[in-house]
């Protein structure tokens, strides 16, 4: 007669049935990751930075500083139209971002606040199309709140009792105080060249120095500074173009954005900001 099994043999056979669906399901679970490390992302022009758990593109666009706020406001609504991106700027003197770009520096935009400079990057084969000018920029003295020197005009800017901070004469707002200078037969001796306009205004606005020559754009973003207009500022006003960069890692959101700045929003937010849109 066959012998009955015992409690502990069932318990044994019970324990090894519930390792055996451990492991086909451990299995299962290690195809299915597998599956999934192997799957394409799904984000356009090849993987971007993932966040909030979907797929992101990068563009990163190189700009003059005078577009900082600017840029930065229209890179809000740019995402807003685009959620699957996100925009990186790099805002510098514009010859220091041309240099940046000659030498190999990764960037999908290029946006410069004078032709000649955009050219040296043009020169080098670094832009994929034909830039475009999309705005127009002109100088203006930036004094402190209190006026300190009384400047009320750029004929001051010659007395040597008047601290005066310019631009470094290879950016463009350097090149355009150039321009205005020549223009009213005058020589200023500044108490130092700055690498791009918002280290100038900075002087002005910190009270440094008792005048600044820079853009009408940054005296409108600034606090506690004044500015004055002059005549000679239109016959130095400076035109920004705008180009998508050859090798841009993102050729078609590159293209997206320079249609974007260009757009009514772009227009609505550059006006703002005191730019002449053409």
């Amino acid at each position: 007669m066959a012998s009955r099994p015992t409690r502990q043999g069932d318990f044994l056979d019970a324990v090894r049935r519930l390792l055996r669906r451990g492991a086909a399901a451990a299995a299962a679970v290690g195809v299915l990751a597998a599956g999934a490390a192997c799957a394409p992302v799904e984000g356009g022009e090849g993987s971007g930075d993932t966040g909030g758990g979907a797929a992101q593109r990068t563009l990163t666009v190189f700009a003059a500083a005078s577009l900082t706020e600017a840029f930065e406001e229209l890179g809000g609504r740019f995402e807003e139209e685009h959620p699957d991106a996100r925009v990186e700027f790099n805002f510098a003197g514009s010859s220091d971002l041309a240099n940046q770009i000659n030498e190999g520096a990764p960037a999908d935009v290029f946006a410069s606040a004078d032709t000649h400079t955009m050219d040296l990057v043009v020169e080098e084969g670094r832009t994929a199309k034909e830039p475009v000018v999309f705005v127009r920029n002109t100088l203006r003295i930036a004094v402190p709140a209190d006026n300190p020197a009384g400047v009320d005009g750029l004929a001051d800017l010659a007395d040597p009792a008047v601290k005066v901070v310019l631009c470094a004469e290879e950016v463009p707002c350097g090149a355009a105080s150039a321009e205005a200078l020549d223009a009213a037969g005058l020589e200023v001796a500044p108490v130092s060249r700055e690498r791009d306009v918002k280290a100038a205004l900075t002087k002005a606005e910190l009270g440094e120095v008792d005048a600044a020559l820079v853009y009408r754009t940054d005296i409108r973003a600034a606090d506690g500074v004044k500015g004055i207009a002059f005549p000679e500022a239109d016959e130095a006003a400076n035109d920004y173009p705008v180009a998508v960069l050859e090798g841009a890692a993102r050729p078609g959101l590159a293209e997206a954005w320079v249609e974007f700045v260009r757009s009514g929003d772009g227009d609505e937010v550059l006006d703002d900001a005191g730019f002449s849109t053409l």
